[in-house]
Parts: C-alpha cells; structure tokens; sequence
C-alpha cells in the first residue's frame, strides 16, 4: 500500500506526488493552492508561488529552514505563513493541503460548514470541521486565524470566502481527508438539488461501527494459481479506472471478482484505492481470508449475494457523486429517461442505511438481472455484473444518468419514457 512507502520519499517526491493528484481531480487551478511537508529537522518543504501546478517538478519544490532561510529556485508560496503558524500551534501535524474546490468554495462563500455525517466514514476521515474567518491571502491575520482553529483541535478548516485547508500525520492522509471533505460538499450541494439531504444520527455512526467484524477467519496456506493471479491484475486496473473515472475516493470502493465456486477476491480495508497493489488484494476462500490481512468491512455482504446468485461474478460497491445525491436525499433514481439507462439497470432501488449490516439478507434478496445495482441510502452504491466489466459499464451509465438528472433538475420537469416505450424496450432487449 502506498502508506507503507511515502515516508521513504523525498518531502519534494511526496508534495509532487499529490499535488498532482489534486490537479488531475479538478481540485485546485493552475495558480492555485498550495501543500507543505515539514521533516524531522523542522524544514517545512513547499510548493512555489506563481508556478504551473499542472507541471510542477521536485526541483520547483521550495524549502523554507527552520532558521528562515529559503532555498529552491522559486519564491514559497505566499500562503506558506498560515502552513508555518498551524505547525507551531500543532507540532503533531506533518502536512498541510489548501486549495479551492468549487463545492468548498461554494461552503466558502455562503458562510457555512459542510455536515458531514452523510456518509459513516466521512465524519471519521474529515472529523468536526472549524472556520476561520476572511483575512487578505499572505497575511498574519489570515495566519492566526486559520491556527487559532487548528489550535482548538480541528483538522480540516473551511475559509471565509477563500476555501478549505486540512492538516493530517503525513501527506496521504491530509490528502485523503482534503478530498473526502470536498466530497461531501459536492454530494451536499447535488442533493439539495433534486430535494434535501439526510443525515446519520450518532446512533446511526456507531450502529455501524459496531456491526463491522474484525475477527475474520483466517486460512493456514494459500495458493496463487495463474487464473487467481490474472484476476488480482484485473482488480487492480479497476480501482484505478474507478479513482480516474470519479467513481472511488482514496478512502472507500470495494471491488470483488468470483474465483471458484463462491470463493472470491477483493479489494482490502484501509488502502490507498489509487494506488492499490496486486498484493493488498485479499483471497476469500471457504469463507475464510488470507492470513495477515483485512479485506473489506462489506466481505460478508458479497459473500452472500455470490452465494444466492451464481449468474454474478463481480460486484462493486463504492460512492460516486451523483448517484450519492440520490443515497443522501433519499431520493429515488428514475432510469426510464434515456433507452440505455433503463437497458443497463431497468431499475435502481433504494434500500435504507443499516441494510448492508451482518445478518441483513435484504441487498442479496432485491439483486437480481433486472435489478442488478442498490443505492444504500446514506452509505454507498452497489453495482453487480456477470464479470466486472459489465458491473463497471453499469455503474457509469447509472453515474451518468444521475448527473444528466441532477443537472436537468435546473431546466424543468421530466419526461420519462411512457409504459409503451419501455414494453418495446423489453421486447427488444431483455
């Protein structure tokens, strides 16, 4: 996993590392945003001012010494102050990550903080949210401001009128709450679109909690045959497709591909999903996993649906914008709007949060070939398929129709197909 390996990086390999991330996502601009590492001898090591981010090399990385000294071709950027006062206020923080995302900045600039207890491992990855109030960019203000808040024991810090800036132990982690806190802005906003949002209570959070096993039985040997090995290649290339795509985050998706009969593999708890190993997958076998790993805290709930149903071979649950907008508003996906989304999926159900717990048998028992996807409410999406690439197919055209939805709310009332319509498709198709 990718944590296992950052720390051996130059400070300079690590910001490169993410700072490109953070273009690629669409999540700062060329100009904008900034991100900082401060190493073990109290150098705080920074992006440059006025430098492309879309092409920044480790060379353009600035340092700024303990003793104040600043080295690197480059002036730091001019945000670096407020990075230097949050590690003086919180030495235990190694990382800061700002930019301004537009569902952050649209936060930003009504005044408010983003609830995010919309889906379980938000609260746990962002935590409780501060706000700092508007000082001019580069300013002492602005400095003291934003580490009075961190100060307080935030770690994620919503800007008046400017953006967001979160701090964690290393450059991962401040990236992976940076991006969940931007995801819960966008699916808070695509929700108020086509209705409200609904949020999990803290009876809801630790229901959830508690019903996670932790005691997988393990297996006394494992065998990787080439057929195994081929499928562990395949999960991997889609995890990452998926980040590319928008539909995982660093912090959540789980792929599982069926093996032999109802044994299975897939994709582990707590990694990095882009950049996911062929060794971090997991091999369920008999219902037992692989010794000396922990595979996905959903591992029950795919075992049984491969179980009721042998036409499934993949299954893929995971948290894509649009389609959470429908999880969080409790809203239900209307697929009779284009010929293809009711081809691919005929129908979407909702089903409520708590519905994907241990001992729950009502996700495998509403999956079937015209049903072949659920929306969690609250938590996730799960799409299933006769091989992980028709689940994947399904889950973008089902990602895609919610966008087209949620855009089109803005533009007037839907007309979906007419009875007649979808009997012809029937006829045609299924």
């Amino acid at each position: 996993m990718l944590e296992r390996n950052v720390n051996l990086l130059h400070p300079r390999e690590q910001i490169i590392m993410i700072i490109n991330r953070v273009y690629k996502k669409g999540l700062t601009t060329t100009s904008g945003g900034n991100i900082s590492i401060m190493d073990e001898s109290g150098d705080m090591w920074v992006t440059p001012s006025g430098v492309d981010k879309g092409s920044l090399k480790p060379e353009d990385i600035m340092c700024v010494k303990a003793n104040g000294d600043i080295v690197g071709p480059h002036k730091p950027s001019m945000e670096y102050p407020f990075h230097k006062a949050i590690y003086v206020k919180r030495p235990d923080l190694k990382s800061v990550v700002h930019a301004h995302p537009p569902a952050l900045v649209s936060f930003s600039i009504v005044r408010q903080v983003p609830n995010t207890h919309v889906i379980p491992q938000a609260m746990r990855v962002c935590g409780p949210i501060g706000y700092a109030k508007y000082h001019i960019p580069g300013s002492k203000e602005l400095g003291d401001s934003i580490s009075e808040q961190f100060e307080l024991g935030f770690n994620a810090v919503i800007m008046e009128n400017h953006g967001a800036v979160v701090a964690d132990k290393d450059v991962i982690k401040a990236y992976e709450r940076f991006e969940t806190l931007e995801f819960c802005a966008r699916t808070l906003i695509n929700a108020k679109i086509i209705g409200e949002p609904n949020y999990l209570s803290d009876d809801n959070l630790k229901a959830f909690d508690e019903q996670i096993p932790n005691d997988h039985a393990q297996l006394e040997t494992v065998q990787h045959s080439s057929d195994e090995k081929a499928l562990r290649q395949e999960i991997c290339a889609m995890v990452r497709r998926a980040c590319d795509q928008g539909l995982m985050m660093s912090t959540y998706g789980t792929i599982s591909v069926r093996w032999k009969e109802n044994d299975f593999l897939i994709t582990p708890t707590d990694a990095t999903r882009w950049d996911m190993q062929l060794d971090d997958i997991v091999q369920i076998k008999d219902g037992k996993c692989e010794p000396g790993k922990i595979p996905s805290r959903s591992t029950w709930l795919h075992q049984k649906i491969y179980e009721q149903h042998p036409e499934i071979n993949a299954i893929i649950l995971t948290q894509p914008e649009y389609l959470m907008a429908y999880g969080v508003a409790h809203k239900k996906l209307d697929v009779r709007t284009i010929p293809e989304s009711w081809i691919f999926l005929q129908d979407m159900e909702n089903v409520p949060f708590g519905s994907q717990f241990v001992g729950n048998n009502s996700i495998p028992e509403k999956i079937s070939n015209a049903n072949p996807g659920i929306i969690i409410e609250n938590d996730s999406v799960l799409m299933t398929g006769k091989n992980l690439l028709q689940a994947f197919d399904r889950l973008e055209v089902a990602e895609f129709s919610a966008k087209s939805l949620v855009m089109g709310t803005s533009l007037g009332s839907f007309e979906p197909m007419s009875d007649n319509e979808i009997e012809e498709l029937r006829k045609t198709f299924c």
